[in-house]
């Protein structure tokens, strides 16, 4: 297929989705509600059917989390969403005698990730059509069969409450190139996946939202108790076998707790390489210093089959203890299986150094988690880390991309700021897919201040 016929192929997808858009564009807000739960309704119905395909086509992550997460995400966003003003005037700002419209983008580019094939696609719509849009998704050619059947299930929701189903389309054949084309035609784009997709989406030509490499340090402080938080620990490197950006990589707790910390891990599945092991691990996990690609959301005892380690198939992880960190570590890295590095530290200072350091080498801007009663601590270490997003004694894999038991928004798109090279630094939500107007009006009260009042 040659480039003005990549061109052809791709504007009949944008045609149908602008003739769709623009129908949608003059429902009521009532009517939008609607359309945006019974897709989200709709992956939350079919969960499992989607996670065993997902599993099974990619070959990546666990059955079981993924139905956690196909109907985990739809839940939260719809609840977070509903009741929620997205068109026409959606705020008055009385202080400053303003008003704020809402008006959609036009056509959402969605490229989605091999790991998590069916949430992200229906997150993103759900957002999209929230603010009005359609959306048109690119999934990874290792998805296309789960990312097919989401959006096929969510097109069948739209039908049935007589929505135009093209607000929701995805290339079923998609290739490097005509994922550049989608973007480049559609009037903004949303991209997760790896490091040179992210970087072609912010060369599109169009406005775009695009994720940067997580790495999830967590800290724990000298007042926490090791049982307060090595089960969320755990579960969180172990969640979907460890491929979600969220999951923690790197666990930095007191010196004087390792012992019991090594002991927990192993009481709680956890394969402990150690001794002359070690280097056998790190050179097979880390080939010319990059993540081996077989090992990604594997089970611990294939990856260490792949990296020549033992591990009985009765193990969920596997961890490893590191007397360095940043550049001099490669288990400092993100690593996107069940692998969790970890670090002892003296005093809190050096714990928050230790997660900066390894955050400058990889995963700057991302996430962080930290394990603490003080408040002090906790600020202290927000403030110093460059992250977008710090949760406090919260299992990072799922508290990080939003929950309903804290205030960030829901989500499979997380920005990294400037820090990752991204446009936002926060969870993406449905206000990035809209513009707004404001109406300003005179402020009649305003008390105009001198040129000497203002400098002085």
């Amino acid at each position: 297929m040659t480039e003005l016929n990549f061109k052809e192929f791709v504007q009949t997808y944008v045609d149908r989705a602008k003739v769709a858009q623009k129908e949608f564009e003059t429902w009521s807000q009532e009517r939008v509600d609607e359309a945006v739960r019974v897709i989200g309704k709709a992956v939350y119905d079919n969960a499992e059917e989607l996670s065993e395909l997902a599993v099974n086509e990619t070959g990546m992550g666990k059955y079981e989390d993924k139905i956690q997460k196909n109907t985990g995400k739809p839940k939260v966003v719809w609840q977070k969403l509903k009741n929620v003003k997205s068109r026409n005037i959606i705020k008055y700002i009385e202080e400053e005698n303003m008003v704020e419209i809402a008006k959609p983008v036009g056509v959402v580019a969605a490229v989605t990730p091999a790991t998590n094939p069916t949430m992200t696609p229906a997150q993103n719509a759900m957002i999209a059509l929230k603010g009005g849009n359609a959306i048109i998704v690119s999934p990874h050619p290792r998805a296309k069969k789960a990312g097919g059947l989401t959006v096929n299930y969510m097109r069948e929701a739209l039908k049935a409450i007589g929505a135009p189903e093209d607000l929701i389309q995805i290339i079923p054949e998609p290739s490097n190139e005509l994922t550049q084309t989608v973007m480049s035609m559609c009037d903004i784009v949303v991209a997760a996946g790896g490091k040179s997709i992210v970087g072609a989406a912010y060369s599109s030509g169009k406005p775009s939202y695009g994720v940067g490499p997580g790495n999830n340090q967590c800290v724990v402080d000298k007042d926490v108790k090791v049982e307060e938080y090595i089960d969320m620990v755990v579960r969180g490197r172990t969640y979907d076998n460890g491929i979600l950006c969220t999951c923690e990589q790197t666990l930095i707790v007191p010196r004087e707790q390792l012992n019991d910390v090594i002991a927990a891990l192993k009481d709680r599945g956890g394969y402990h390489v150690e001794g002359q092991d070690v280097d056998k691990f790190r050179d097979a996990l880390f080939p010319n210093k990059a993540i081996n690609p077989k090992v990604i959301g594997r089970p611990a005892h294939e990856i260490g089959e792949i990296t020549g380690i033992d591990v009985p198939k009765d193990k969920d992880f596997i961890f490893v203890i590191s007397d360095k960190y940043g550049e001099e570590e490669l288990f400092s890295k993100e690593k996107l299986c069940v692998v969790l590095n970890v670090v002892a530290y003296d005093e809190f200072d050096e714990a928050t150094n230790i997660a900066k350091t390894n955050l400058e080498y990889e995963g700057e801007g991302h996430s962080a988690v930290i394990h603490s009663h003080t408040k002090e601590n906790i600020e202290k270490f927000a403030v110093t880390l460059n992250v977008s997003r710090v949760v406090v004694n919260q299992q990072g894999s799922n508290g990080l991309g939003g929950a309903l038991y804290n205030g960030l928004n829901p989500t499979g798109t997380l920005g990294c700021g400037s820090w990752g090279n991204n446009s936002i630094s926060e969870n993406l939500w449905w206000t990035h897919l809209v513009n707004i107007s404001r109406l300003a009006y005179v402020k009649e009260d305003a008390k105009i201040p001198t040129d000497e009042e203002i400098w002085n």
